[in-house]
């Protein structure tokens, strides 16, 4: 018996998409509505996957990753430097992706806390064995569907430059503006992020 709301398991779809997410965030910039986006994008195949049917499944996918975003985020988003890009778009991936959003904060966070750096594929494998015990849809889930979350969610933390090629968490700098755009939104957001209490409290003052 499933005892907690299901997991959105659709991140499978790639990686951060950071030049595909600011090209969409432009575009919701001009259009002010994202079915209007997602229509232009697909009729002018901003997303260039290898097939229609893949870029409409990733353009769908950054789209639900990008209204979870303020109006200042998306700001930030299209107009930040690369590491406040990423530092937005790791955001918006947790908001999107609960599951996501626990192993950033339950694992890679309690991990830097700790001071153990190293992000291995077995800590990874114990957070989701875990919640498979409260969760039939991850259950359910085949053996290489499985592995392609791990390897997903291992790509955009790299990406997010949350963690290294070698699989060392990064301890990660958030400029002001970045901060003060989630903490007015959700201070505990901040805590999706390498970050101490106390990092989280000055960069909120």
């Amino acid at each position: 018996m499933q005892s907690f709301q299901a997991y959105n398991m659709s991140f499978t779809a790639g990686g951060l998409f950071i030049r595909e997410s600011v090209d969409l965030a432009n575009l919701f910039l001009s259009l002010g509505d994202w079915k209007a986006v997602k229509g232009q994008a697909h009729r002018e195949n901003l997303i260039q996957s290898r097939t229609a049917s893949s870029s409409e499944r990733i353009c769908r996918e950054i789209c639900f990753r990008l209204e979870e975003l303020t109006d200042e985020e998306i700001r930030l988003l299209t107009d930040g430097t690369l590491q406040e890009q990423q530092q937005i778009l790791w955001v918006a991936i947790c908001r999107r992706h609960r599951f996501i959003y626990e192993f950033a904060i339950e694992v890679i966070r309690e991990k830097y806390l700790q001071m153990n750096l190293d992000l291995l594929q077995e800590d990874y494998d114990a957070f989701f064995n875990a919640k498979a015990e409260w969760h039939d849809e991850l259950e359910k889930l085949t053996e290489s569907t499985r592995t392609k979350t791990r390897t997903v969610v291992f790509r955009m933390l790299r990406e997010a430059d949350i963690l290294t090629k070698s699989h060392t968490i990064n301890p990660v700098m958030l400029t002001l503006q970045v901060a003060r755009a989630i903490g007015s939104h959700s201070p505990d957001d901040l805590k999706v992020f390498p970050l101490s209490d106390t990092d989280i409290r000055e960069l909120l003052q």
